[in-house]
C-alpha cells in the first residue's frame, strides 16, 4: 500500500481539504476554511500543518474562541447545512470558550467541526500550562466538556487513530438526523507526531445526503389523518430550508388550502406575504397563527422539533379532538406528541402527499384564514405605527416613571415596535440575523420576510452573543447581500468580539443595537409574573439601599464600536434613524447604529402561554395571583 509520512495534523488538514458532499446530483466542497486562535496547545502542531500550505482551506483569525465558532455555525445554516468552517483554538479556556458554541450547533442541528488542543498524552511534562488536574482520574482534560454537548466527540491520542476520528466526524457532519457539533481533541505532543498513512486515507470523498423517501405505509396513514381533517394546519420548520422544500412546501399549502404557522428555523422560507402564510406561532407568535392553531383539528408540522415556544408549552392546541402528523427526517422528532410519524425526507414526502391528494381534498376554511390576517395586520400597523403617549402599550402603564427616567437620561422616546416597523420598510436585499433576548419574539411576530432565506434567528439555544458573530458568518457564506445583526445591549456586552473580525476580513455587516438600559426580555418576564424589577436594570449601585437600583448606567455603544473602525450613528429619533439606514449602505466598512429604545415596548403575547415555573408560595400577592394564574392554564396542556 502507498504511503506518505505525515504529522498528525498535516494528516488531518490534507483529509478536510478532501470533502465534498453531494446533495440532489450537486457535488460541492464541504469545508471552505478554519477559523484560528493559536496558543501553545495548537499552534506549532495544527497551526504548523495550516502554515506549511498545500492546502485549499482558507485561515481566519477569530477574537474570541465562542465568537468564532458562532460565525462557523451561522455559516453552515446559512448555507444550509452544505458547507462548514472548522474551529481550532489552544487547550484551557480558549478550548472552553468554545462549549457554549458546541451546544448552540447541536441543539440548533447545525454541523460545527471543533478542532481543540489538548494535554500531553505522553504526561511527561503534567501539569502542562492550563491543565486541569483531577485528582480521581487523569484522563480528564478541559475538553471532555464538550461530550454533553457535541454529536460525536473523540480523543486522538495515537496519529493513526486520526483516520477513525475524522472518518466518524464526517459521518455525523454529514447526516441530516445526528448532525450537530463534532469535536475532535488533539493532544499537543501527538498533533506533532508522524505516521506513515494510507495515500487512499486522502482521495476525494463524496458524503452524498440522501433523501430518504417515505413508506407507502406512512402516506397511506398520512392520506387518512389529512382526508378527516376539516381544519387542518401546516407548520413550516427549518426542516423545510436544509431539505430545500420551500417550493413544494407552498404548492402543497395552496393546493389544498391549507394555513402554515412558522417556527423560528422556518421564517424566511416563504414570503411573510402569502396568503396563506400566517406567520410566526406560539410563544412568540401573532394573532393570526395563534387563533388558527387554538382550533386546528389536524397539526402537520413539517421539519419542526415542537419546541416548548412553538407549541406554547403544549398548550397552544386547544381543539380537543387534535391530532398530529409529524414529517421529520428524525424519528426522534417524527414521534413527538403521540402523533402520526413520517420518518422521511420533507421535500419527497410532500411531493408523494400531493401527488396522493390531488382533486381529492380541500379543507372545510372559508373567511377564517382572510379574517385573521385582516386581524393581523390591523394590529401590525398599530405595532409599527406607535409612538409614546396617548394609545401607548397597555403593559406599561404604571411605569411612566421609569419612562420618562429613561427619556430624560437618553433624549429619546423611540418605542421598539416603531424602530422594526422602520427596519423593515427600509431593508431590502438584505438578510437579518437574532438570537436572544425580546427581539426574537419581536421579530417572529413583527418582521415581514420577503421569503428568500432572509431570516437568520438562532432560538434553539437562544445563546446572547450569537447576533454580530453570527452576522459575520451570515456575511462570509452570503457577500453579495447586506446583513444586518438586531442586538439587545445586553447581547452586545457579552459578546461582540468578531465585529474586529469583520473589519480585518473586509466583510461588512451592519449591527443594529437596541439599546433599553436592561436585560429587557427577562425584566418583563419577572414584572410580568409578579416580581418587581430584581437585578435585570443596567443601574449603579445605590449607595443608601446598597442595592442595584440607582441610577441607569448611560453608554455610547456608537464610540465603541467606533475604536474599532466602523462606521456609526446614534440615534434617537425615527428621522436619524432613516437617515442612519440610508447612509449606512453606502458605506464599505461595518457599520453599528446605536438605537435608545424606550423600555416595555415590545410586543406582548398573543392568545398565547409559557409555562415557566412560577413560585408556589410567597409573601408577596401578586406572586401567588400569578401562580395560581399557572395553575389554571396548566390544566389545559397536553401532558406529553
Amino acid at each position: 500500500m502507498n504511503t506518505i509520512k505525515l504529522t498528525t495534523a498535516q494528516a488531518l488538514v490534507k483529509f478536510l481539504d478532501n470533502q465534498y458532499v453531494e446533495f440532489d446530483g450537486e457535488v460541492s466542497k464541504f469545508i471552505e476554511g478554519i477559523f484560528t486562535i493559536f496558543g501553545h496547545g495548537n499552534v506549532l502542531g495544527l497551526g504548523q500543518a495550516l502554515e506549511e500550505g498545500n492546502h485549499g482551506l482558507k485561515v481566519y483569525q477569530g477574537r474570541n474562541e465562542q465568537g468564532m465558532a458562532h460565525a462557523a455555525t451561522a455559516f453552515a445554516k446559512q448555507k444550509k447545512r452544505k458547507k462548514i468552517m472548522a474551529c481550532t483554538s489552544s487547550v484551557g479556556p480558549g478550548a472552553a470558550n468554545m462549549v457554549t458554541a458546541a451546544a448552540t450547533a447541536s441543539a440548533n442541528r447545525i454541523p460545527l467541526l471543533l478542532l481543540p488542543g489538548d494535554v500531553f498524552a505522553t504526561r511527561q511534562p503534567d501539569p502542562v500550562l492550563q491543565q486541569i488536574e483531577q485528582f480521581h482520574d487523569l484522563t480528564i482534560s478541559t475538553n471532555d466538556a464538550f461530550k454533553p454537548v457535541s454529536k460525536y466527540w473523540d480523543r486522538v491520542s495515537r496519529p493513526e487513530q486520526l483516520m477513525t476520528a475524522l472518518l466518524n466526524a464526517m459521518r455525523v457532519l454529514t447526516d441530516p438526523v445526528n448532525t450537530g457539533a463534532v469535536t475532535i481533541a488533539l493532544p499537543q505532543d501527538v498533533q506533532g507526531e508522524n505516521y506513515e498513512y494510507p495515500l487512499e486515507f486522502f482521495k476525494k470523498r463524496i458524503h452524498r445526503i440522501e433523501r430518504t423517501l417515505p413508506t407507502d405505509s406512512m402516506i397511506k396513514d398520512a392520506v387518512e389523518a389529512i382526508k378527516s381533517a376539516k381544519k387542518p394546519m401546516l407548520i413550516c420548520g427549518g426542516g423545510i430550508k436544509y431539505s430545500q422544500a420551500e417550493e413544494i412546501f407552498k404548492e402543497f399549502s395552496e393546493m389544498f388550502n391549507i394555513p402554515f404557522g412558522e417556527t423560528q428555523a422556518g421564517k424566511g422560507a416563504v414570503s411573510s406575504n402569502h396568503n396563506l402564510n400566517l406567520g410566526g406561532m406560539g410563544t412568540t407568535g401573532n394573532l393570526a397563527a395563534n387563533r388558527i392553531a387554538r382550533d386546528a383539528d389536524l397539526v402537520i408540522g413539517v421539519g419542526t422539533r415542537y419546541t416548548d415556544f412553538t407549541t406554547a408549552s403544549k398548550w397552544i392546541f386547544q381543539n380537543p379532538h387534535v391530532k398530529f402528523l409529524n414529517i421529520n427526517i428524525a424519528n426522534f422528532d417524527s414521534q413527538k406528541l403521540d402523533g402520526i410519524k413520517i420518518t422521511a425526507d420533507a421535500g419527497k414526502t410532500l411531493k408523494k402527499l400531493k401527488d396522493s391528494l390531488e382533486n381529492s381534498y380541500r379543507s372545510e376554511y372559508k373567511n377564517e384564514i382572510r379574517d385573521v390576517k385582516e386581524l393581523w395586520e390591523k394590529e401590525w400597523n398599530r405595532l409599527v405605527d406607535i409612538t409614546y403617549g396617548e394609545n401607548f402599550i397597555p403593559e406599561v402603564r404604571g411605569l411612566d416613571h421609569v419612562l420618562e427616567e429613561f427619556k430624560k437620561n437618553t433624549g429619546s422616546s423611540l418605542t421598539q415596535t416603531n424602530v422594526l416597523g422602520v427596519l423593515n420598510n427600509n431593508l431590502e436585499n438584505s438578510i437579518i440575523v437574532g438570537a436572544a433576548g425580546s427581539l426574537p419574539g419581536d421579530l417572529q411576530r413583527v418582521w415581514k420576510s420577503r421569503g428568500e432565506n432572509d431570516y437568520h434567528v438562532e432560538y434553539g439555544y437562544s445563546c446572547m452573543g450569537y447576533e454580530i458573530s453570527g452576522a459575520l458568518g451570515v456575511k462570509m457564506a452570503e457577500p453579495a447581500k447586506e446583513v444586518y445583526a438586531l442586538v439587545g445591549d445586553g447581547s452586545y456586552q457579552m459578546l461582540h468580539s468578531e465585529l474586529v473580525t469583520s473589519i480585518q476580513e473586509k466583510q461588512k455587516i451592519n449591527i443594529i443595537l437596541m439599546d433599553n438600559m436592561a436585560f429587557g426580555c427577562i425584566n418583563n418576564l419577572q414584572m410580568g409574573n409578579g416580581m418587581g424589577s430584581f437585578g435585570t436594570e443596567f443601574r449603579y449601585r445605590n449607595a443608601e439601599t446598597g442595592n442595584l437600583d440607582g441610577e441607569l448606567i448611560p453608554i455610547d455603544f456608537a464610540m465603541n464600536a467606533r475604536s474599532y473602525g466602523c462606521k456609526t450613528y446614534n440615534v434617537k429619533n425615527e428621522k436619524e434613524l432613516i437617515e442612519a439606514l440610508e447612509d449606512s449602505k453606502k458605506q464599505t466598512v461595518s457599520t453599528l447604529i446605536d438605537i435608545k429604545v424606550l423600555p416595555k415596548t415590545m410586543t406582548d403575547g398573543y392568545d398565547s402561554w409559557w409555562h415557566v415555573g412560577n413560585a408556589s408560595v410567597s409573601d408577596n400577592e401578586k406572586i401567588n395571583k400569578a401562580y395560581e394564574a399557572s395553575k389554571q392554564e396548566k390544566k389545559k396542556i397536553k401532558k406529553y
